[in-house]
C-alpha cells in the first residue's frame, strides 16, 4: 500500500470574473504518511485556493488531486462529503466552535454527523483527547468561555476525532501568541511522531514553517520552492 497521502497532478486554476485570470499554475506535489508539512508565500500568492481545493471544498480546477490512494476529481458531492469527514481534519486560524454548546460537545459532532460509533463512545473518545491536549478540566464549560489558546486546542482535538489520515491547518496560529503558537506547534509535532498522520498548514509564521519536515514556497500561483 502507498504511503502517500495526498497528491496533486498538474492542478491550474483560474478565476473568470471580471476576466479570466491564472491564479493556480501546474501544481505538482505530495505528502507521505507521517509528514509535517508548510506552505508559505507573500498573501495572493494561491495559497488559501490551493488549500481550498486539497481539502475537496473547491471542485472547479483543472489537473487530478488524490486524497489516501482514491482520485477526488470526479467524485460527486456526497462522496467528497464522506472523505471530508472521514480522512480530513481542519484546523482553522478562527476556531469556529459552536458557543452554544459545551467544549465535549463541539469535540464530538464531527464524530456524531459520521455515525460510525454510539454517542458513549464518541464522548469517551472525545474526553481522551481533551485530556492529551491537557484541557479535559474544562470540557462541561460553554465553548466560548476558554481562552484563545484553549479554543484552538479544542479545536485540535475536533479535528482528531475521526482519526483522519491528513490533518489541514490554515493560519492555525495567526491569532495566537507566541506561547499558545508553541504549543500548538508542539502538540502537531507529537501527532506526527506518536500517530503517523500527516499534516499540511498554511502558514505566514517563518519560525514555525522552519521547523516543519518541509516547507513549500509560493509565489504568483507556483511553487517555487
Amino acid at each position: 500500500m502507498s504511503d502517500i497521502i495526498l497528491e496533486t497532478r498538474s492542478i491550474n486554476k483560474y478565476f473568470h470574473d471580471p476576466v479570466k485570470f491564472q491564479v493556480l499554475n501546474d501544481i505538482n506535489f505530495s505528502i507521505k504518511k507521517g509528514e509535517f508539512v508548510s506552505i508559505t508565500g507573500k498573501s495572493g500568492c494561491g495559497k488559501s485556493t490551493l488549500l481550498y481545493i486539497l481539502s475537496t471544498m473547491d471542485t472547479d480546477y483543472e489537473g487530478e488531486l488524490f486524497i489516501d490512494g482514491e482520485s477526488m476529481t470526479k467524485l460527486p458531492h456526497n462522496g467528497l462529503a464522506k472523505v471530508r469527514n472521514e480522512k480530513i481534519g481542519f484546523v482553522f486560524q478562527f476556531h469556529y466552535l459552536l458557543p452554544e454548546f459545551t467544549v465535549l460537545q463541539n469535540v464530538m459532532l464531527p464524530a456524531l454527523k459520521l455515525g460510525k460509533f454510539e454517542p458513549a463512545a464518541i464522548e469517551e473518545r472525545a474526553m481522551s483527547l481533551l485530556k492529551r491536549l491537557d484541557i479535559h478540566d474544562q470540557a462541561r464549560k460553554g465553548a466560548n468561555r476558554l481562552s484563545g489558546g484553549q479554543k484552538q486546542r479544542v479545536a485540535i482535538a475536533r479535528a482528531l476525532i475521526n482519526d483522519p489520515v491528513l490533518i489541514m491547518g490554515d493560519e492555525p496560529t495567526g491569532n495566537l501568541d507566541s506561547k499558545n503558537s508553541k504549543i500548538v506547534f508542539e502538540i502537531f509535532k507529537e501527532l506526527v511522531a506518536e500517530k503517523k498522520q500527516s499534516l499540511l498548514i498554511v502558514t505566514h509564521d517563518e519560525d514555525f514553517a522552519r521547523t516543519t519536515d518541509r516547507n513549500i514556497v509560493m509565489d504568483d500561483g507556483r511553487m517555487v520552492k
